[in-house]
């Protein structure tokens, strides 16, 4: 009798320990905005009923200041400034930076300059099928090259007919602004996602690692996956194939253009995810990675401290960067 009281008295304690468990979980805030030419959808858990004022505005100012379309944007004034320095927000300087410094490690793969080669591009009207001549092709290719980009305390110089873009790492680092933003305020758990850039804060509200399903290239968008990816406080960012683009024959021309000719890369890959601490990183190693290939760009993010990488070939075979033994699971 004794043992079965015992019993009974310890089921209602774990009853009553999860139902105070389950009460004091944050509460669930949920937003889905447009920017940056890409859906952005926020989940936090927080009881601050203010959470997510302000963000829309907060979206608009980094939009206002890194779109290459918004007239009067520190990107726009830099490539309408006809060979003229520019001075722009501290963010855009440092991001710059940041951005020259994949270029530099990468050797060029990685190349904010691109801007020239992708204005011949189409991948989004009805005529996206036709390509781009080739002599106007090679002669925005010349126009290509990140180290004769100059930035300093006053401002950003780009000789003039060059152009930047900073569509391949400014989704990124506003993502993990918005983590920032999230963390000052004592949330502990979210989990962002900025066009595919998915981001998150802490660990799930009941304390497991966010899973987050590696895209598979060749099934339906949000749909289809090759496996699933544990996070916690990191991100993990996708660039592949089927983003944005058409096929013509049996090639595939695609949004991530080789900037040495300016040509849609052509390689065995399909698509590839970085997972790392900074979304910002892993926006920008995405399509530094898919440049280089299968080989080099496992090799190069083996040696690259705190990035581990998912691999998906055209043939559909998936591989993966050490780091992620424990990490990743495929589905196939």
């Amino acid at each position: 009798m004794k043992k079965a009281l015992i019993a009974v008295m310890l089921c209602i304690t774990l009853l009553l320990t999860a139902c105070q468990s389950k009460a004091s979980e944050p509460t669930k805030q949920s937003t889905v905005v447009f920017y940056f030419d890409t859906v952005v959808t926020i989940t936090v858990y927080s009881d601050d009923e203010e959470i997510l004022v302000g963000l829309d505005e907060e979206c608009l100012r980094y939009e206002n200041m890194l779109s290459k379309t918004v007239e009067g944007s520190d990107v726009w004034n830099i490539n309408h400034a006809n060979g003229e320095r520019v001075a722009v927000n501290e963010e855009t300087r440092n991001l710059i930076l940041t951005a020259m410094e994949f270029s530099r490690r990468s050797e060029g793969h990685f190349d904010i300059t691109i801007e020239p080669c992708m204005a011949l591009w189409d991948f989004t009207s009805e005529d996206r099928g036709t390509l781009p001549d080739a002599s106007e092709l090679a002669a925005a290719a010349e126009k290509v090259d990140w180290t004769k980009v100059d930035v300093n305390e006053e401002g950003v110089l780009i000789p003039k007919g060059m152009s930047i873009d900073l569509g391949a790492i400014a989704k990124g680092y506003i993502s993990d602004r918005i983590a920032d933003y999230f963390i000052e305020k004592g949330v502990e758990s979210a989990l962002l996602n900025v066009g595919g850039n998915v981001r998150t804060v802490g660990l799930k509200p009941d304390g497991k690692n966010w899973r987050i399903g590696i895209q598979d290239p060749e099934g339906v968008r949000d749909q289809s996956i090759v496996g699933v990816v544990d996070l916690h406080g990191n991100s993990v960012v996708t660039s592949g194939i089927y983003e944005r683009g058409f096929t013509l024959g049996d090639v595939v021309y695609h949004h991530i253009l080789d900037p040495n000719t300016g040509w849609s890369v052509q390689n065995e890959l399909a698509g590839v995810s970085i997972v790392a601490e900074e979304a910002c990183t892993a926006d920008a190693l995405s399509t530094t990675v898919f440049t280089m290939g299968l080989e080099e760009g496992t090799a190069f993010i083996e040696n690259f401290d705190g990035v581990d990488a998912i691999f998906v070939t055209r043939d559909g075979d998936i591989s993966w960067t050490s780091g992620l033994d424990d990490l990743f699971s495929p589905s196939r």
